[in-house]
């Protein structure tokens, strides 16, 4: 008898498992049918006439309609944008206390972490409490939280990164069906960290499979553009909720180029200083500004301000630069910028190799007046995509690196 009602039990159990799995297909066939419609309108504007013949977008927008040089296409970019604003869809997994998991820095050189976190949790827009309607999932940890608090300075046991994380993974896919329905690649984290790649190692899904979201993506780690998605480094001060953007206009900037920063710091740095620091009162390069001497205002009064990648790509000085309205030089090897897909960044940045380092000061003023005026114009007009809002704005950095993860998420077909 016993064994009969634990052969009923576990044919009911099984019945039921099938019921919801079948449930849960339909979710997936619903959301998947969702983006197949939202690729055809984007596809739509990629090919149509006002995409290729206009430098703006034809839709109406009460806040802004992109147009210019600055976007690589603005209508193909302000279509999808309004997609992702109406359609888009994340789920965050409530598993795991602070401060190691729902809380970033809010400020220092990781403070994206803590800006996205902050924002997506109170986003009544894009957060769903329902997970079958996500069409991503979020996995909030943060790295650099992780390191503060767990990461011994003495036994230096970078394991911990792995623990922490397999573990979490391990929950959340054992107690809900989202991670295994799609071996992981519609989860996504987000790390500023330096060791923002390393902390996705333990987990093969998650390194090779799922959205990485990173300030250092650095192909040469494997970051991969089709699914990863480079946002920015910023530098929040203590107590700013609002970045500032200032400088002062073209003619008036007296100073060809300025650095400031570590010396011995990666491969690129020290090729930069062996050249020009004290070889040139146009080019200012210091290990540290002097006292009487402000960082900002020397960003907000020079034509160009270097942004030479340390002992990892990413830098802040580059967002730095931009709400200073100084124009960047960026200066670094395997690094994917941030918004790439949608921003053209030589309509407002240069490019110097390092082998092109002895010649830096020939190749600035080889550009002309009336191209470098067209540079900072650009800088001013990309300073929005860049600012921190409090509370967010439309197409700021919070609104940015979503679009990001939107396009990633287009870029991947499940089937249920």
């Amino acid at each position: 008898m016993n064994n009969v009602v634990s052969k009923l039990m576990e044919e009911l159990k099984t019945e039921s498992l099938l019921r919801r799995n079948k449930k849960r297909d339909k979710n997936l066939e619903k959301v998947e049918a969702e983006l197949a419609g939202a690729r055809v309108l984007i596809r739509d504007a990629a090919t149509s006439r006002n995409s290729s013949s206009s430098s703006s977008s034809p839709l109406n927008d009460p806040d802004y309609v992109p147009s210019g040089n600055i976007y690589r296409n603005p209508y193909l970019f302000h279509r999808s944008y309004l997609l992702m604003e109406k359609l888009f869809k994340v789920y965050i997994y409530e598993e795991g206390e602070p401060p190691l998991f729902h809380k970033g820095p809010t400020y220092g050189i990781y403070s994206t972490e803590g800006v996205f976190l902050n924002f997506i949790e109170k986003d009544p827009s894009f957060r769903t409490s329902d997970p079958n309607r996500a069409h991503v999932y979020f996995l909030p940890f943060s790295v650099t939280m992780i390191l503060d608090y767990l990461f011994d300075p003495v036994i230096r046991d970078k394991a911990v990164l792995e623990r922490v994380i397999g573990d979490y993974v391990h929950i959340v896919s054992s107690k809900y069906p989202y991670w295994n329905q799609s071996l992981g690649s519609n989860h996504f984290m987000l790390a500023c960290h330096d060791w923002g790649p390393r902390a996705t190692w333990s987990v093969h899904s998650l390194y090779f499979t799922s959205i990485r979201l990173l300030c250092n993506a650095n192909t040469s780690e494997y970051f991969n553009p089709r699914k990863d998605a480079s946002i920015p480094n910023i530098n929040l001060q203590r107590g700013e909720t609002t970045m500032i953007t200032g400088g002062l206009p073209a003619s008036n900037r007296t100073t060809l180029a300025f650095f400031a920063g570590g010396q011995f710091h990666g491969k690129i740095r020290p090729l930069l200083f062996q050249y020009w620091k004290d070889k040139d009162q146009d080019i200012q390069v210091y290990n540290r500004v002097p006292n009487n001497v402000s960082y900002h205002e020397m960003m907000q009064t020079s034509r160009f301000c270097l942004c030479p990648s340390g002992y990892e790509v990413a830098s802040p000085r580059i967002v730095e630069a931009i709400y200073a309205g100084c124009v960047p030089v960026l200066i670094s090897q395997h690094y994917v910028l941030p918004f790439s897909d949608v921003l053209n960044w030589d309509a407002f940045s240069v490019r110097v190799s390092m082998g092109e380092i002895p010649k830096l000061k020939r190749i600035l003023l080889g550009i002309s007046d009336d191209e470098y005026v067209r540079l900072q114009e650009n800088v001013k007009r990309v300073q929005q995509h860049f600012v921190v809002n409090n509370p967010a704005k439309r197409y700021d950095i919070y609104h940015m690196i979503l679009h990001s993860l939107w396009l990633r998420r287009l870029n991947l077909h499940i089937y249920g």
